[in-house]
């Protein structure tokens, strides 16, 4: 027997990167992988998270064996519940929702557990054709009170809605709920395997109790850990709130969702290098973030071309060029890989990174400083002279460049100059990304919206190479000395994908 297994996202929200842990394993685990999606709540979902989860699940690199929805069984799942209601196994319940979650509590049976089935039949008729107000009844499941496990103490099966569904329209007055549709449609597409996440190991019990009580096939269920990230949330209803009330979207690059990793520049293969190095386990910890940036630095520095561009510029007057002195020199694409080269201009002005200079020179700094002398990254030697400040911070840097090379210092430093001579380089957006939260498990906070750390994102204006303008958005570069970034998508910006180590 072929193993087909299935991924259901609920087109409620965008993916994360949990979602990635969940994809990797049903992709790979069986012959077959159905791309289910759970619509079965037409109050949350729209076209816009199912455009976005077909998108993000090819992004990833995976090709399903056929795309369904739940919708696709609706007709089925209502034939179904009107067989548990003959066979006395569900019973209309007119208990409000909170009336139902105090007497579970309280294992306290609904006083409408014992009506007949021919009345309940009814009254879910009245419910499917639109004339019961909702919130005034529910189908449930006649399970077991006398149970010790939660997920038997009579779930709802259908629930009246008023809401239109975006495939359906308003062709359905109540729809299923997750309990009773998820492992119904598992056994009616043959899926073998039901692979899930551990907080659902508990409804394992109700997932086999309603297929028996309908004498369905029974697929494998089986569950591994979720993933829980430092300083970051996954919880769907959490990512909501940081979208609604701190970041700026769904795929803001400081989340974890796929979208916003996508716009970070995080290659999916790095993403499917670390599912595949997390496994499928049940024992739960955290993941610090690093582990993840491990493998986007081996993608990246394979496939990355380098340029040299300035952060936070110094102005630098090389006093012994002319005014008027141009020359291109040329630096690596990929250094240490090829002997490609692209030019980069030189002339009498020039910016470095102002962490690059220091007024006095401290022992073990391989900048530049007073009296000393560095190497202009694949260029040559320059030695500070003289410095001018303005209300206590440097403003200029005077240095002279050694034309023969001949001095071969340890200190090498990326700059960018003037295209030509007077004319000021390309001015360039660089977003620069920091832990979404302070707290390492923002999960366990009282208030956990309260440890989001506001310097989660820095803006910085700097300058770069004239090319940097014209590449293409998505595209990936490592910036020499400073990390790997990415394109923005939305914006003629750069965001920071990693540093170049932990």
């Amino acid at each position: 027997m072929s193993v087909v297994t299935r991924f259901p996202p609920e087109p409620n929200g965008y993916l994360h990167l949990g979602h990635a842990k969940a994809m990797y394993i049903n992709f790979t685990t069986g012959a077959e992988c159905y791309l289910r999606l759970d619509d079965t709540n037409p109050e949350a979902e729209k076209e816009e998270f199912v455009d976005h989860i077909l998108d993000n699940v090819r992004w990833m690199g995976w090709t399903p064996s056929k795309v369904t929805y739940c919708s696709d069984y609706f007709d089925e799942l209502l034939h179904l519940a009107v067989k548990l209601i003959d066979k006395g196994l569900a019973y209309v319940d007119h208990q409000t929702p909170e009336e139902i979650r105090r007497t579970r509590e309280l294992r306290q049976a609904s006083p409408w557990r014992n009506r007949p089935a021919e009345e309940s039949r009814r009254l879910f008729d009245d419910m499917r054709r639109g004339k019961v107000q909702e919130g005034s009844a529910t189908l449930r499941m006649k399970m077991s009170f006398d149970s010790s496990v939660g997920c038997m103490l009579d779930l709802v099966a259908y629930r009246v809605k008023n809401a239109v569904h975006p495939r359906t329209g308003s062709r359905y007055s109540i729809y299923p709920s997750y309990d009773y549709a998820h492992c119904i449609v598992d056994s009616l597409e043959g899926i073998t395997h039901s692979i899930c996440s551990l907080e659902f190991e508990s409804r394992k019990a109700s997932y086999y109790w309603l297929l028996d009580a309908l004498e369905l096939r029974k697929p494998v269920v089986s569950e591994f850990s979720r993933l829980c990230v430092d300083h970051n949330v996954l919880s769907k209803r959490k990512l909501a709130r940081l979208v609604s009330e701190v970041v700026d979207g769904w795929d803001d690059p400081r989340l974890l969702t796929l979208a916003g990793l996508r716009r970070r520049g995080i290659p999916p293969a790095a993403i499917n290098d670390l599912c595949k190095e997390l496994g499928m386990t049940r024992s739960e910890g955290r993941v610090p973030l690093h582990r993840l940036y491990h493998h986007v630095r081996a993608h990246l520095d394979a496939t990355s071309f380098r340029c040299m561009a300035v952060l936070r510029p110094l102005r630098v007057v090389v006093t012994n060029m002319t005014d008027n002195h141009e020359e291109v020199v040329q630096a690596s694409l990929f250094p240490g890989r090829t002997l490609e080269t692209y030019g980069v201009p030189l002339t009498r002005v020039l910016y470095i990174e102002r962490s690059d200079f220091r007024t006095q020179d401290v022992k073990g700094f391989r900048g530049l400083a007073p009296g000393k002398t560095v190497m202009l990254r694949y260029a040559y030697p320059v030695t500070c002279h003289t410095f001018r400040e303005h209300d206590g911070q440097v403003e200029e840097v005077h240095v002279t460049y050694d034309v023969t090379k001949a001095s071969k210092p340890k200190g090498v430093i990326h700059w960018v100059a003037e295209p030509s001579p007077g004319q000021a380089p390309p001015s360039i957006e660089v977003r620069l990304y920091d832990d979404m939260f302070k707290s390492r498990e923002p999960e366990s906070c009282d208030d956990w919206l309260a440890d989001v750390n506001r310097s989660s994102l820095e803006v910085v204006h700097g300058v770069g190479p004239p090319f940097l303008a014209s590449r293409e958005p998505g595209s990936r570069i490592q910036l020499e000395r400073l990390g790997y970034f990415c394109v923005d998508t939305h914006q003629r910006v750069l965001n920071r994908t990693c540093g170049l180590r932990c």
